[in-house]
Formats: structure tokens, C-alpha cells, sequence
């Protein structure tokens, strides 16, 4: 990886672990991104940390302790004490700059060597050599010092013959060894050497059978190269030295063909494919030895593998070196036969190819992770198993499995304690760097790390397991944050699965694919740690927390699974609504109501109540005049503990709040069509008929909605979630199994946007249950009034019948005894309520009849009949009804949802109240 690669990696972990910024922020990110990188690059000049020096030095001491280098942990201790007087601002980057330099200081650091660091003695003599004695008396120019005297026993004379010349550094054998040799007959290199008979002769031969690697290859007379012969045994033995990556004489460092030999009784075209065989084979193999022979990688996964790689080549070499020894030591004839070696090598060669292109693979492509070369060799183990080849098969799964192990250590160390090994680079969660709240640790603070592609930090093969290895781990710090963690040496842990090549692939199961034996094996593994921690927190979340009381609770507030206090709670509501009362328009009257309504299924001190001002209406009478208003506003708020909310999200909260409104709505329409205004016998029976006729389809429609909700979408989803219930394994499937049925009742209920159209369609007919109250009431009204003022009328002409009979009286006095006896006071638009006898209604009934007056007011503006105001709100509910159920009937067809059943049932229950001819007036 170049430097600049590495910085903008390092800078991006940076940027996550301190800003915390969103990844859809990607505008924000770049600009961190290039400031944070500029910073760096303009300090050139950056200050070592000394705190971290001084622990690299006292880990130093204590790593040689542990590895029994106690003197030298020791020794060092007494240095680094001895330097603490003479510290200054150099001395961090002069220890930092030893500790870089240090290699492998545990295993290559000798105490001896401290001991050329003491300054020598002044007054020590200097030890005299033999060397500069030699030099001081001038042994080399006395030439004939070096001559050897030869005491042959025919000569009589003393012969001597000088050495072709003396060496130009003298190097004097010792005292002891030079009086051992006898002055007489000093023994010469010939009586030295060791003769074997017919040596000369073996000899000869030996420089004559190598005599081809210094041929030189001439031209012939048609300028083509002339071509040395060499023997089958000799190009056997150079390809078993260019296969072990030993230079040869045929094979070029690159492992091509040195032109020039030819094998002996071939011809060119056969030798040259031959060879080229060989060559091949070398040529795959080098990058495999290169990359073994590299020093060792920092990261634990690439050394493991690195190491394995170096038995594998060992395992051929030994291969290589036991033919080698079949025809360097023969006992009788042997064939040597360079295609059957090819063929014998095949099997041993055929893995090796393959860890030779995961190497090179691996080394094209960039940025790529510690892992990726477990992805590789589980895809090479597969392939191989499926070709049939079952030492390569053998192979690669026990490195892959080798392998493996190495990156299961973080795996299982957070399986285990729930906590992530430090500096590991390779693991595929990430810790968030802000401190959530405690109902949001599960969700929060861990999280699977990916990259911007959105590909998971993991090998592809762990993808199944991925969410449980998490699932396990958030297990273990929830139970640390409530106080129920035991560690791993106080219980009793689990039998952990084994994971190499023997378990996994026995003989057994040899048919099956590796993936297959591979999954089964890592699903054991995972279990024996995951089961205990997951089941653990869920049987303290039902049984300490009350998770199922909870499930219960909100069934109870929000879906109104009691009847009886569902009714006692929303009648109360309504009838402050038709009493045009502001009184419990307050969140602590409002929670009182509640609570006292369900307090048979709640514990009252969770429950609270709110109002949401922006659904209220400016008036009394506009609160009550549709559904839509008022009653969205109502909150209930249901306080679970901090372990609940892990699963049950604000979110979700909010998903039953909406269930909650849309009930509230239907009773709300239900309410007022069950408690209407009876009528007066003056009231014509058309009226009535056409009444009665229009609240029965009302009623009917919002009879129908609440048994389609109650019988049709909560009883059978609710059944389904308790039955998924007894299933869940850990706090996501449990929250995964709320969810969904969350999310069916909403969608089953039209409350989706899809569906919008069709539920503020069920509203307006709920509008027009209101609508045909409030004018049914203010017909009823009407008519009352017609009543009073014929009365009224009647009495004043009777009164006018006898005050003729009377004597006449002042027209003053006769005006006012009238006035007085008929109550004129009273005018024609109904408004006499300044009599003495209306001072003593309350404040309820004199809303109620102010309500009553503008309705009366505003039918009187319209100019509109009773009868046609009727006759309009019938067509409306047909129409409504006719666009509710075509509407669900094509959303259902349309749609490949689960809840399309539920849609279609709806539309056919509706169906049956539409009638081919509307009713006439």
C-alpha cells in the first residue's frame, strides 16, 4: 500500500472516530477529508510521543522477562533508570529512533555485546598478534623462508622448489602447531589428500560429465547456433534446482530456457516443448516463493498465511529432494523419463499453482484486506472439490482452515466478553465513538462496518453468520449494563466445536460440498457461543422487565384490545366534545381520564397523556364538526423501561399512535350514530324514513371497518406474533418479529401513503356520520321552534279577542298589560333568552343551543331543504362507498403485498352495501 493510500485510509478512521459525521453528509466529509489530509502533510516536523516510547521500553522489559531473557530485562532496566538524570527534549527521539532500528531485539540481542560498549583500560598493554610480528620482522620478503625442503630418501642433496609466490598476508600457524610437525619430513598437500583408488579416473569423469555447462555455442556455416547435447539425468537434475528456486545452467533467473542444448536423441521441437514444460512450472511457482521468502507480515492473518505457504513449499521440496535421491543413489537400472517426472510432479504442482494465483491475484488488485485471501482460498477449496482433485483438496482446505483460525480470535473473543480486540483492522464491527443513551445501545453503539460501496468488512462466506456474531456480542453488553454478565472463567463454558480440516471435511461427509460441511461446522461453533448470552437476556427481558406486559399494555392503550375501557375512555372524550366543553383540552386532565379508564390493564404511573395544539381547532364547534380535527391532537404515552425500548422503538410508537387516532375516529362516528336526537311526533315521516335510511348505511359501513379491524387484521396478527414469539432467539428476532407485525396491521389497515386516497375516503363518511346528526338535530330544532310560534301565536290572538271585551284603556297601559300577559317579548328569530325564567340554565346547555341556532342560521342562508341536505349526503356516501371498495379492489389486484388478501375481503365486505338503483326521495 503507497503512502498516500495509507494516509487517506488512516485520515478516514480518523474522521469517523472523532467527527462522527454521517455518511450522507458526503459534501461535510470531503472537506474534513482534505483538511484533515493537508494538516498532516504540512507537518513535516512532528514531536515523538514520549508517553508511548516510555511504554514500548517497559514492554520491552517485560516481554524479556516472559520469553526467560530476565539479564537482558534486567540490564536494560538499569540503563533506562541510570538515564533518567540526564533527560532532555531529544532524549524521546533518540529512544524512538533506537526502538525503530531494533530487530526482533528478544530473540537477536546478546548480553556479551554490552560488553563492547566499555571504554578499554588506559593502562592495558595491547595484546601482540602473530600477525604484526610477522609484519614488524618482514617474513614476506624473505622469500626463501617460504621454500619447502623435500628430504626425498633417493636424493642426496637437498632439494627445494619455491612456491609460485608468497602470500601477500601472512598467516603463521601457532607455536604448538608448527613443533608437532617433524623437522625431518614435513608432510606436503599430496600426502595430505585422501587417494581412493581410481580416484584420478573419477575425478576425470566428474569435470568431463559437467564439461557441457561451459561449452560455448557457436555459429554453424548457416549462421545458426550450434546446440549442446545433454542427457536426460543432466536436465533432470537442473529442473529439480529451477523448481526448488535454485539458479541452474539451462534456466535463466526468470525460469525461461537457456537457448543453446539440445537433449540428446530428440528432436528440437519435442526438447524445446519439453523444456518449456519445466519452465512453466517454474514460473508459477516463483511468485509463490517470492512472497513466502518476504519478511513476515505485521498483520496476524498474513502471517499465518505466509507460514503456510512455507510448509507447503517445504512438503514439495522434500518431494522434490526424495526423486532427486532415486537417481543419485542407484542399485540397479533405472529409466529416467522426464515426462513421467512431469506427470508424478502433477498432483503436488497442482495446489501450489493455485496459492500462486491467489498471491498474484491479490497483489493486482489494491486496497485490499487481510481477508481477502480467506476468500480466495475458500473459493480455490471448492473448486478444487468440485474437480475431483483431492490432494489439492486436502491442501488448500487445511490452509484455508489453518487460516481461519487466526481470524476466529476476534470473533470469539467478542462473542465472549463483548468487547473488540484492540488495533485489529480485519474485524467487521465498529464501535461508535458517541455515548448513546441506554435504550439505544443495541441499535447504536455497534455497528458493521462496510465500505462505500456498501460491501460488508468480512469475508463473502460469513455473510449467513454475520448478524448472529453481532447479535451474540450486543448480548453480552446489555447484560454488563444490567448488571447480569458473568465472565468467562466464573461459568461454565460451552464445548467449543473444532475447526480444522479433519472436523470439518471428515471422510464421512466427503460427498457433500465444502461449503455445506464449512456452514454446518461455523453454525455449531457460532451456537455454542451465541445461545447462552441471547437466551439469557431474552429470559430477563420477559421475566425481570416485563416484556410481555408490555406487548400487552400497548395492545390495550392503542389498539383497543378492552372494549370496556376503551369505551369508557373515548365516550368520556366525546361527550366533552358534543357538551362543547375546553375543560379537558389539558394534558393533566386528559392523563387523568386515561388513567382512570385504563387502569384495569395499565399500571398508572407509565401512562401519560399530551395534546398536540397544532390538530386543535379555534372553536368548540369546529372540534366536533369532523374527525379530522381534535382527535388527532389526543397522545397517549406509555413510559416502558430502557431494556423495552430496545425493542419497542419510539418509532414504532409512533406507527400505534396512528392505529390509536384511526380507532378513535371510527367510535368517534359510531358514537353519534348510536345516540341520536329521537324524534317528535310533529316530525313528517318522510324526514324520518329518509333519516333512518341514511344512518342504518352509516352505521353499517363503520360497523363494518370495526369488525374488519378487530376480527380480520388484529386477532389473527396478533396470534402470529405471540406464536413468533415463542421462536425468538435473541433481541433482534424478537424486535424483527414486533416489527413486522407492526407493520402489517398499519398496511392491512389502508394506512400506508399508498393507500391515503382510500383512508381519508373512510374519513369523509365518518364526516358525513356527524354531518347527518348535527343536521338531524338541527331539523328537530326547527321544528320546535314552529311548535312554540304557532303556540305563541294562538294565545296572542285569544288574548287580542278578549281585550276587546274589555274597557278601553289608555293605549300605554293597554300595550303593556298585553305585552306583559303574552310574553311578546320573545322576538320572531327564536332569540328571547333575556327572560327571567333562562337566567338559571347552565353554561352547557346554553352552548348547545347556541350551536343549534347556527346551524339553523346557516341551513336558512343555503336555502336548502331538509330533504335535499339528505338527498346530497346519501350521494355522497355512495359515491365514497363506491370509490372505497373499486379502489381496494385495484390496489389489492395491483400489488403483490401480503396485506392485498386483507384489501380484496375489505372490498368484497363493502361491495354488499352498494345497491344497482340509489334510493329516490
Amino acid at each position: 500500500m503507497s503512502y498516500l493510500s495509507e494516509l487517506a485510509a488512516l485520515t478516514d478512521e480518523l474522521i469517523d472516530a472523532v467527527a462522527a459525521v454521517p455518511k450522507t453528509q458526503k459534501r461535510k466529509l470531503k472537506s474534513l477529508r482534505e483538511s484533515t489530509v493537508q494538516s498532516l502533510l504540512n507537518q513535516n516536523f512532528l514531536r515523538t510521543n514520549q508517553f508511548e516510547v516510555q511504554n514500548q521500553l517497559t514492554g520491552l522489559v517485560e516481554r524479556f522477562r516472559v520469553v526467560n531473557r530476565e539479564p537482558l530485562g534486567d540490564a536494560l532496566e538499569q540503563r533506562l533508570e541510570a538515564l533518567k538524570p540526564h533527560v532532555n527534549d531529544f532524549t524521546p527521539e533518540v529512544l524512538q529512533f533506537l526502538l525503530e532500528l531494533s530487530d526482533k531485539p528478544a530473540q537477536k540481542s546478546r548480553l556479551s555485546d554490552l560488553e563492547r560498549l566499555k571504554e578499554p583500560e588506559k593502562d592495558a598493554v595491547p595484546k601482540l598478534t602473530w600477525r604484526q610480528i610477522a609484519k614488524e620482522d618482514g617474513w614476506a620478503q624473505e622469500r626463501a623462508l617460504w621454500k619447502i625442503l623435500d628430504h626425498a630418501p633417493s636424493s642426496d642433496e637437498e632439494d627445494y622448489y619455491e612456491l609460485e609466490e608468497a602470500p601477500s598476508d601472512v598467516s603463521v600457524a601457532s607455536p604448538s602447531t608448527a613443533s608437532s610437525v617433524p623437522d625431518d619430513a614435513p608432510p606436503t598437500a599430496q600426502d595430505l589428500a585422501i587417494k581412493l583408488p581410481g580416484g584420478e579416473e573419477l575425478l576425470r569423469r566428474i569435470l568431463d560429465s559437467q564439461d557441457w555447462r561451459n561449452a560455448t555455442h557457436d555459429l554453424d556455416s548457416q549462421g545458426r547456433q550450434q546446440k549442446t547435447p545433454v542427457t536426460s539425468l543432466q536436465i533432470l537434475r537442473e529442473v529439480v534446482f529451477m523448481l526448488r528456486g535454485l539458479p541452474t545452467s539451462l534456466f535463466d533467473p526468470a525460469c525461461k530456457p537457456v537457448p543453446g542444448y539440445i537433449l540428446e536423441g530428440v528432436s528440437w521441437q519435442t526438447y524445446d516443448a519439453l523444456v518449456n514444460t519445466f519452465s512453466e512450472c517454474g514460473r508459477k511457482l516463483a511468485p509463490l516463493r517470492i512472497y513466502a521468502g518476504k519478511k513476515e507480515k505485521e498483520e496476524p492473518l498474513l502471517q499465518v498465511f505466509q507460514d503456510s505457504l512455507q510448509k507447503a513449499l517445504q512438503s514439495f521440496d522434500h518431494e522434490l529432494t526424495t526423486i532427486q535421491g532415486r537417481f543419485v543413489a542407484t542399485h540397479k537400472d533405472v529409466i529416467v523419463s522426464l515426462v513421467a517426472i512431469l506427470t508424478e510432479l502433477g498432483p503436488s504442482l497442482a495446489p501450489l499453482y493455485v496459492l500462486s494465483g491467489i498471491v498474484q491475484q491479490v497483489h493486482r488488485e489494491r486496497n485490499t484486506k487481510a481477508f481477502r485471501y480467506l476468500e480466495l482460498l475458500y473459493d480455490a477449496v471448492g473448486m478444487a472439490q468440485m474437480e475431483g482433485s483431492l490432494d489439492a483438496y486436502k491442501l488448500l482446505g487445511t490452509i484455508f482452515l489453518d487460516c481461519f483460525q487466526v481470524y476466529l480470535k476476534p470473533i470469539r473473543f467478542w462473542m465472549e466478553e463483548g468487547e473488540l480486540l484492540a488495533g485489529d483492522r480485519t474485524f467487521f464491527i465498529g464501535k461508535s465513538s458517541a455515548r448513546p443513551q441506554l435504550h439505544q445501545i443495541w441499535e447504536q453503539q455497534f455497528h458493521q462496518l462496510v465500505s462505500p460501496e456498501g460491501v460488508l468488512n468480512a469475508p463473502r462466506f460469513l455473510s449467513p453468520a454475520v448478524d448472529r456474531i453481532v447479535r451474540a456480542g450486543k448480548s453480552i453488553v446489555v447484560l454488563k449494563h444490567l448488571k447480569r454478565y458473568s465472565p468467562v472463567a466464573t461459568r461454565v463454558k460451552a464445548e467449543e466445536p473444532p475447526m480444522d480440516f479433519a472436523a470439518v471435511c471428515s471422510d464421512v461427509t466427503s460427498f457433500a460440498p465444502f461449503s455445506e460441511l464449512f456452514g454446518n461446522a461455523f453454525n455449531k461453533w457460532i451456537q455454542s457461543k451465541y445461545h447462552s448470552a441471547s437466551i439469557t437476556l431474552l429470559d430477563i427481558l420477559f421475566d425481570s422487565y416485563g416484556l410481555s406486559r408490555a406487548f400487552d399494555a400497548l395492545r390495550c392503550l392503542y389498539l383497543m384490545s378492552d372494549g370496556a375501557t376503551s369505551d369508557a375512555f373515548a365516550s368520556t372524550i366525546f361527550r366533552q366534545l358534543d357538551n362543547f366543553s375546553t375543560s379537558w383540552n389539558d394534558k393533566f386532565t386528559l392523563t387523568e381520564i386515561a388513567q382512570e379508564a385504563f387502569s384495569q390493564c395499565v399500571a398508572g404511573h407509565r401512562l401519560s397523556a399530551d395534546i398536540d395544539q397544532r390538530y386543535i381547532a379555534d372553536s368548540p364547534a369546529a372540534s366536533r364538526a369532523s374527525v379530522r380535527s381534535t382527535l388527532p391532537a389526543i397522545r397517549l404515552i406509555y413510559h416502558l423501561p430502557w431494556p423495552i425500548q430496545m425493542i419497542i422503538s419510539p418509532a414504532e410508537v409512533k406507527g400505534y399512535q396512528t392505529m390509536f387516532v384511526f380507532l378513535l375516529q371510527t367510535r368517534r362516528a359510531i358514537y353519534l350514530l348510536k345516540h341520536p336526537l329521537l324524534g317528535t311526533t310533529a316530525t313528517p315521516a318522510r324526514h324520518q324514513s329518509t333519516y333512518y335510511l341514511l344512518r342504518t348505511k352509516l352505521l353499517w359501513f363503520c360497523n363494518t371497518i370495526m369488525s374488519y379491524l378487530t376480527t380480520l387484521v388484529f386477532a389473527p396478527n396478533i396470534n402470529k406474533m405471540d406464536e413468533a414469539l415463542q421462536h425468538a432467539l435473541d433481541v433482534d428476532d424478537v424486535g424483527e418479529v414486533h416489527s413486522r407485525f407492526l407493520d402489517r396491521i398499519l398496511s392491512e389497515t389502508c394506512q400506508g401513503k399508498r393507500l391515503r386516497p382510500i383512508r381519508d375516503c373512510i374519513l369523509d363518511v365518518y364526516d358525513l356520520a356527524i354531518k347527518l346528526e348535527d343536521s338531524h338535530q338541527a331539523e328537530m330544532a326547527r321544528l320546535e321552534e314552529e311548535q312554540q310560534e304557532i303556540s305563541r301565536l294562538s294565545t296572542f290572538s285569544a288574548s287580542q279577542q278578549k281585550l276587546q271585551q274589555q274597557k278601553r284603556k289608555t293605549r300605554a297601559g293597554r300595550t303593556a298589560s298585553l305585552y306583559s300577559k303574552t310574553g311578546l317579548g320573545v322576538g320572531l328569530d327564536g332569540e328571547g333568552d333575556g327572560d327571567d325564567d333562562e337566567e338559571g340554565e347552565n353554561d352547557a346547555a346554553a352552548r348547545n343551543n347556541k350551536w343549534k341556532r347556527s346551524i339553523m342560521e346557516d341551513a336558512r342562508g343555503r336555502g336548502n331543504s331538509t330533504a335535499a341536505v339528505m338527498k346530497e349526503m346519501h350521494s355522497d356516501f355512495e359515491r365514497h362507498l363506491r370509490f372505497v371498495a373499486s379502489g381496494l379492489r385495484g390496489v389489492a389486484r395491483g400489488s403483490r403485498e401480503d396485506a392485498a388478501a386483507k384489501w380484496d375481503l375489505l372490498a368484497e365486505m363493502l361491495e354488499g352495501g352498494i345497491k344497482e338503483a340509489r334510493h329516490v326521495f
